[in-house]
């Protein structure tokens, strides 16, 4: 499976989650800890919105995200309060291209995601003939990822306009994931779905952690808040903060030593207001 990171706070130099600390993303690409299989070689990518844009710089390329250059200068000069990591290993039978590598970005919303749809190529076809033809048009790959976005999309694009942003981005994603669902249950299949992911439209975001396996089976994911992010010296730390500069990140794994990260919940929603604002509730799919 994959590793991802989302931040939301002060802008920060990319290179500050990416490629200097002893953690950082790339690390885990090639030294992943709560993973059986450390390596996450299947390419990488990374988007990162400025402000007053509503549409987010994106960068992704197959090549091991420990060897890319272009990465490594890219990070050191870009700034970015809201920022989307992900390396990637690819899910058996999923061609390895650019197309393939997170994050998404589709009809204003920014996606990467962890995990698998399990027998996807089962009920490809059905999900597809569901989809508008918006939808359908904007798929670029063949990863299951983006099929779900597509899902995804089509909700938030009927979304009632008086929704809460971030409740309205778990709404898209909880109706998105039921439509999976249902097409899984009806081809009566025996793989199991496993979904850690983040969505954003570039203002509020929604993480969320749900398998239809085992609790114990789900993909590792934490989230912390309440302090800021910084990198000291190639170090990951967390800082005390005044009000209102504090950092919100989900990620994979801790990307600090401490114990500031919480583990989230299978079958939980993480909702991030625009002021950091963090919420908790349920997944309401199964």
């Amino acid at each position: 499976m994959c590793r991802f990171v989302y931040y939301q706070g002060a802008p920060i130099h990319l290179s500050e989650l990416l490629t200097e600390p002893e953690h950082s993303l790339i690390h885990q690409s090639f030294h992943s800890h709560e993973r059986d299989e450390p390596l996450n070689g299947d390419g990488f990518g990374v988007a990162w919105f400025v402000e007053g844009d509503p549409t987010p710089g994106v960068f992704r390329s197959v090549s091991p995200a420990w060897n890319n250059a272009n990465l490594v200068d890219l990070a050191r000069v870009t700034r970015s309060g809201r920022i989307l990591a992900h390396v990637r290993a690819a899910t058996q039978g999923t061609a390895v291209a650019e197309a393939n590598c997170h994050p998404f970005r589709m009809r204003g919303l920014t996606f990467m995601h962890n995990g698998d749809l399990g027998d996807f190529p089962s009920y490809r076809r059905p999900l597809l003939e569901g989809l508008s033809d918006a939808a359908f048009r904007s798929i670029q790959g063949s990863t299951d990822s983006e099929y779900l976005l597509a899902c995804i999309a089509d909700e938030w694009a009927g979304a009632g306009p008086d929704l809460d942003p971030a409740e309205g981005l778990a709404r898209a994603l909880e109706a998105g994931l039921r439509k999976v669902l249902q097409l899984w249950h009806a081809a009566g299949l025996h793989g199991q779905l496993y979904v850690n992911c983040a969505l954003t439209d570039g203002n509020s975001a929604v993480a969320c952690r749900f398998t239809t396996d085992a609790p114990e089976n789900a993909d590792t994911l934490y989230l912390h808040q309440g302090m800021r992010y910084a990198c000291v010296g190639g170090v990951s730390a967390l800082v005390p903060c005044p009000e209102g500069r504090a950092s919100v990140l989900v990620s994979s794994e801790p990307l600090t030593l401490g114990d500031e990260w919480e583990a989230v919940p299978v079958g939980q929603f993480v909702l991030v207001g625009v002021d950091q604002e963090v919420r908790r509730r349920p997944c309401e799919v199964l």
